[in-house]
């Protein structure tokens, strides 16, 4: 990122209460995880409890590459994905990964969130964005919608339903 500082008037701030009050409702989901069912799936094509989950809290590191970079280049890296074992150290990942981002974004600057950025494969271009719209669309909206396919999955294994957007069947009236 440039050396410009972030105000609190820029581009970001919107951005950072929409990243607190996301990643608040994503805990709520993901602490109800469990650890005895991560192998878990509705169906053969769907990822696994704790692979969608652990996907959920991985997303949060896409801030780094996403503000402090032009350009993710898969064929220029090797990737692991991170798989958490247990809900305790599902929920340390996510909480350190949210914590980054949010420090990332507080200091992008209107400028830097302007900045093109491109997610390719060698030659082939998945897509180029201003930042601030990778952000908006590729990263937050993308966790919400992971998010989403987890709360079916509490479902399916009859487990609580937490509020998300309001009450759910399971909890809370309005």
């Amino acid at each position: 990122m440039s050396t410009g500082t972030a105000t609190d008037t820029g581009l970001n701030q919107p951005l950072i209460a929409e990243l607190q009050h996301e990643s608040a409702v994503t805990r709520t989901v993901l602490e109800r995880v469990p650890t005895d069912k991560l192998e878990f799936k509705p169906h053969e094509k769907s990822m696994g409890f704790g692979q969608l989950a652990s996907h959920i809290a991985e997303m949060y590191e896409w801030f780094d590459s996403t503000l402090n970079q032009t350009e993710l280049d898969f064929a220029t890296m090797e990737y692991e994905p991170f798989i958490a074992k247990s809900n305790e150290e599902l929920l340390e990942y996510f909480d350190s990964n949210v914590e980054k981002a949010l420090e990332f974004l507080k200091k992008a600057t209107d400028e830097e969130l302007m900045v093109e950025w491109t997610m390719r494969n060698g030659d082939t271009v998945y897509f180029s964005m201003p930042r601030i719209q990778v952000v908006r669309s590729f990263i937050l909206n993308h966790i919400v919608h992971h998010r989403g396919q987890l709360s079916v999955y509490l479902r399916l294994n009859d487990i609580p339903v937490p509020q998300i957007y309001g009450p759910s069947a399971d909890e809370g009236q309005m």
